[in-house]
């Protein structure tokens, strides 16, 4: 992420314009460093699904599109409808659709779900990693879904616990516990922005109409040696974690958390062959009666 937390923008589409290359970054560090995950995900999806052929999958708030090629890796005679609000992730998607020879099987969207719902025609799979805590109203995307899938057609809702860890309890400067202390603040910024972020979401999944066939927590923890991109995962992490608690640090923890994010410290987090990486994710997979 290059030297961008040292400049203080004043332009807020410019600020908008960094969030949302730090963010397509971070997604696509994320789905490179977690894919095994990803691949664990869809083969449950197989599972469930083995009995009829798919045709169209909805990937909700698709970011990057990390869950679309996913998915249209494992189900090879399937179409995928991508949406998301940023044009500019879609565009992203649409590039990384192109490299792998998927483009002719990808259509993107670019939709405020929170707003009207666009008409999808039916569909056999919806996919919404970690994008339903983001509605206004989440039980009434359930129910728009719920509408959009045919009659035993399967919703995967996927959420993660918290940002991922990176680091050791003692990172070599500063107060031990740094991370820690960062995952706190951000908790509770959450607690006030995002309520619906944590939520569990099987007793909503139910009022909504849906029977609920699996719920399966996926527990990744990644030790050294790891690949470089590691490194830049957890920069890119920490980067956008570290928007979000800026106010709430000393300023002793922020100078820590600079130090590390910053590509030229000798002990920064690009540098650093003591990094983990710790995950929580949950997948629920819900099926239209």
């Amino acid at each position: 992420m290059t030297d961008h937390h040292h400049h203080h923008h004043n332009n807020a589409a410019d600020e908008d314009e960094w969030g949302e290359s730090a963010m397509a970054e971070l997604l696509d560090l994320d789905a490179e460093v977690l894919h095994t995950f990803l691949s664990e995900a869809t083969a449950v999806l197989a599972q469930l699904t083995r009995d009829e052929p798919l045709h169209r999958i909805l990937d909700l708030g698709s970011g990057t599109g990390a869950g679309t090629l996913a998915l249209l890796q494992r189900f090879e005679g399937a179409e995928a409808i991508a949406v998301d609000r940023s044009p500019r992730l879609l565009d992203h998607l649409r590039g990384k659709a192109r490299a792998r020879g998927v483009e002719d099987r990808v259509r993107t969207v670019q939709a405020d779900l929170d707003a009207a719902w666009p008409e999808f025609g039916a569909v056999n799979l919806v996919w919404a990693s970690a994008s339903l805590h983001h509605l206004t109203d989440p039980d009434r995307g359930l129910r728009q879904i719920f509408e959009s899938l045919r009659p035993g057609g399967l919703l995967a809702v996927i959420e993660m616990a918290g940002f991922p860890r990176f680091l050791p309890d003692d990172v070599g400067r500063g107060r031990p516990g740094l991370e820690a202390r960062c995952h706190a603040a951000r908790a509770e910024a959450h607690a006030e922005s995002l309520p619906d972020l944590g939520s569990d979401w099987g007793p909503r999944l139910s009022a909504a109409g849906f029977t609920v066939e699996v719920e399966r927590p996926f527990t990744i923890d990644l030790r050294p040696p790891l690949p470089e991109s590691v490194g830049r995962y957890a920069q890119a992490s920490l980067g956008v974690l570290r928007s979000r608690v800026a106010e709430k640090l000393s300023s002793e923890d922020l100078a820590t958390l600079d130090h590390l994010i910053d590509s030229d410290s000798p002990d920064g987090v690009v540098r650093r062959d003591d990094l983990t990486v710790r995950a929580e994710r949950t997948l629920w997979a819900a099926r239209r009666p």
